[in-house]
C-alpha cells in the first residue's frame, strides 16, 4: 500500500511562517507506508512581490529553505514534492527558476523540475495582469522519476493547459501538480483540465493548490484534489489550509489500462527540447 497526499495552503510572503505551517500539518500524519506529499506552487513565499522572490532565491542544492525541506522529508519519513520555490538562475542574475524539488524519506533531493510554461496572461480578478516571464526563467526538461508509487511525473500549475508536456512524459503512474490557480481560472477550468490529464494518462493525479486570499489581495481557488486514473475524485478540500489523502490501487490502474490501452493506440508523440528521467 501507499498514500498520496495533497497539502493545501494559504501561503504568506514569509518563508519561515510557511514552513512552520507545513510542519504543523505534517505532524498530523501517521506514516506507516510509502507516502507522497505534494505542496502547492510558491508554497514558501506567496502574496508578495516578484522582487521578493528574487531576493529569496537560493543557489541550487543549498540554502535555508532547501535545508528545511530536506529536514521535513527525513523527519516525517515521506517523499516530498516541494511545490515550487525560487532558485537562482545559472544564466541570468535578474531571474530565478520556479523549481519543483523532490526529496526522498532520507532527505535527499532526487529531482528538480523547472516550470516550463509561464503564466503571462490577463485575468478578470483583483490582480488582472500576470507576467511570470519578467522574473522567472522557464525550464525545458520533462521530469519523470522512478519511485515507490511507480513512475512519478512532475508539472506545475499553468503546465496543466499543455497536453504535449504530459504526452512527452510517456507512461506515468502518478502525476504531481503543485499549483496556485487563480479563483477565476480555477472556477472555470481547474477540474476539467485535471480530469482530462488523469484520464488521458490513465494515472493518479495529486493536485495541491493554494486556497484563499493572500497578503497582496491575490485570490487562489483551492480545491486541492486526488483523482483516479478514471478521472474520479477520490478526495478534495475546497478552501483554506488542510490535507487530502487517498491510497492508489495498482490493480485498478492496470485494469483500466488493459481494458482501454490508449497508450498502444496513440498515433502521435510529443517531445520537449530536452527530457530526463
Amino acid at each position: 500500500m501507499a498514500n498520496l497526499i495533497a497539502l493545501q495552503m494559504i501561503s504568506t510572503p514569509d518563508p519561515q511562517q510557511n514552513l512552520q505551517q507545513v510542519d504543523k500539518q505534517l505532524a498530523n500524519l501517521q506514516v506507516n507506508e510509502p507516502t507522497l506529499v505534494v505542496l502547492p506552487e510558491c508554497f514558501a513565499c506567496f502574496g508578495g512581490s516578484d522582487k521578493k522572490q528574487l531576493e529569496l532565491a537560493e543557489p541550487p542544492g543549498q540554502g535555508p529553505i532547501q535545508s528545511a525541506l530536506s529536514d521535513l522529508a527525513r523527519k516525517y519519513g515521506i517523499w516530498l514534492v516541494a511545490g515550487t520555490m525560487p532558485l537562482q538562475s545559472q544564466t541570468d542574475n535578474n531571474k530565478f527558476t520556479a523549481s519543483c524539488l523532490l526529496f526522498d524519506p532520507q532527505g535527499k533531493q532526487v529531482a528538480e523540475y523547472q516550470k516550463i510554461h509561464l503564466f503571462d496572461v490577463q485575468v478578470e480578478d483583483n490582480t488582472r495582469s500576470y507576467k511570470e516571464s519578467a522574473t522567472t526563467q522557464a525550464g525545458n526538461k520533462v521530469v519523470v522519476v522512478d519511485s515507490p508509487f511507480g513512475r512519478l511525473g512532475l508539472a506545475v500549475c499553468y503546465d496543466l493547459r499543455f497536453p504535449g508536456l504530459f504526452q512527452a512524459m510517456e507512461q506515468v503512474d502518478v502525476l504531481a501538480l503543485p499549483s496556485a490557480f487563480t479563483q477565476v481560472t480555477g472556477q472555470a477550468h481547474w477540474m476539467p483540465l485535471l480530469q482530462a490529464r488523469a484520464i488521458e494518462k490513465q494515472c493518479y493525479l495529486v493536485a495541491a493548490n493554494q486556497g484563499g486570499e493572500h497578503a497582496n489581495g491575490r485570490q487562489t481557488y483551492g480545491h486541492s484534489v486526488i483523482l483516479s486514473p478514471w478521472g474520479k475524485v477520490l478526495n478534495m478540500i475546497r478552501h483554506g489550509a488542510g490535507i487530502v489523502q487517498a491510497s492508489p490501487d495498482n490493480e485498478e490502474l492496470q485494469k483500466i489500462r488493459r481494458n482501454m490501452p490508449v497508450s498502444q493506440h496513440n498515433q502521435f508523440r510529443s517531445y520537449s527540447i530536452e527530457s530526463t528521467g
